[in-house]
């Protein structure tokens, strides 16, 4: 292991890439980009570049942020120089001083709310493959996802719920008549005298305390979330397998907290209702396809039956069941198997929930990642 730890670095130089660290802007400037890094990470920005006679012209460049610029001179796939006015000798074409890794992490760390636990994260998913962006872009040019369809709950005032009650008396009204007739409750008023005999009308019947998410808390006012709140969304994360552009980027995998194990705290009931509060409600995760069994073929040196077929009943006459529609009980048609959907496991959409964030602890270097859903249990009654 030392021996390893001793063994001096290359790199090829037709695989290297080369930038300029600005620190009044806090980017990286990349002159010569090299290498399939650059598909996923920096952004095309326009800067006033001075021009030999004097002018100034608007010029598009590939530019990174402080903690995508660490990444790539920390593995040693770019070399890194910061900008500076002073002539150096030997070096005419090249605008500033070499910088060195640690020089890098002096300059570069603490730039654009970045800290050294932030770009450990970016690190290490960038490590395994996955796509890092930031979730706040920095500047009006950075790429961001289309913004995040949120369904904030909204009590409901009290001309909306007595305008709701109409279509309900409007819909058990026609079902008297809509119903199959039968001769011994010719007036259906069962479930006019005992309600709805459904288990999540029961259950709404019997519940006491509103439950679900969906419904504002009405006892005291919640406490106010501070702007110095350390759970708030840093980074949005991409799966390899999906097929991601910069210019622009698809909705995020997952969204990623980042805090400092050693200085903050467990998040409160109130951090974790306005950290779900800014996420999009993600569909419950579809059912298995499980494969139809094939159908066996039919034996051709079987031999033939001489039984009779049995006769087919036929259906009395299309005029007569016009004339007398509300005499004859309705048989409705059996639902075809082609049309039947299979229905989402409850365990599976209860362990994903409906909003869901990912914190990433990190303590002297060890990152420890935590989901946190928010469950959608009045949802699916364990019946």
């Amino acid at each position: 292991m030392f021996g390893a730890l001793r063994a001096t670095r290359t790199i090829a130089n037709k695989s290297i890439s080369y930038a300029v660290w600005y620190p009044d802007i806090a980017r990286a400037h990349v002159t010569v980009a090299r290498g399939i890094h650059f598909t996923a990470m920096g952004h095309s920005v326009a800067r006033q570049n001075a021009a030999e006679d004097g002018s100034s012209k608007l010029q598009k460049r590939l530019e990174l942020l402080p903690e995508e610029a660490l990444y790539l001179v920390e593995r040693g796939a770019m070399l890194c120089f910061k900008q500076t006015q002073a002539d150096i000798t030997g070096m005419d074409d090249i605008e500033g001083a070499p910088m060195s890794v640690q020089q890098a992490f002096a300059e570069m760390i603490g730039q654009e709310d970045l800290s050294l636990e932030k770009y450990q994260v970016f690190a290490y998913f960038r490590r395994l493959g996955y796509v890092v962006t930031r979730s706040e872009p920095p500047t009006s040019a950075y790429p961001a996802p289309p913004p995040l369809q949120v369904q904030k709950a909204v009590s409901p005032s009290v001309f909306q719920r007595l305008y709701s009650l109409f279509p309900l008396f409007i819909s058990r009204f026609s079902r008297i008549w809509r119903r199959s007739f039968d001769w011994w409750r010719p007036l259906g008023l069962g479930r006019w005298i005992y309600y709805d005999m459904k288990y999540a009308t029961i259950f709404r019947s019997l519940r006491f305390i509103p439950s679900g998410h969906s419904v504002p808390p009405k006892s005291t006012e919640p406490r106010p979330v501070t702007k110095s709140s350390p759970y708030k969304i840093f980074y949005n994360i991409y799966k390899p397998s999906t097929s991601f552009r910069k210019t622009a980027p698809p909705p995020p995998d997952f969204f990623v907290v980042v805090v400092d194990a050693r200085s903050t705290v467990m998040p409160s009931l109130h951090e974790l209702t306005a950290l779900f509060d800014v996420l999009p409600e993600t569909p419950p995760p579809l059912p298995r396809q499980r494969g139809v069994p094939s159908a066996k073929p039919p034996n051709i040196n079987a031999p033939a039956s001489n039984s009779p077929l049995a006769p087919t009943l036929q259906p009395p006459s299309l005029s007569l069941r016009r004339m007398f529609r509300w005499m004859l009980p309705s048989t409705p048609a059996p639902p075809s198997v082609s049309t039947q959907q299979q229905k989402p496991n409850p365990f599976a959409a209860l362990k994903a929930g409906k909003r869901s964030a990912v914190i990433a602890a990190v303590d002297a270097g060890n990152i420890s990642f935590f989901r946190f859903s928010q469950g959608a249990f009045e949802e699916w009654p364990m019946i």
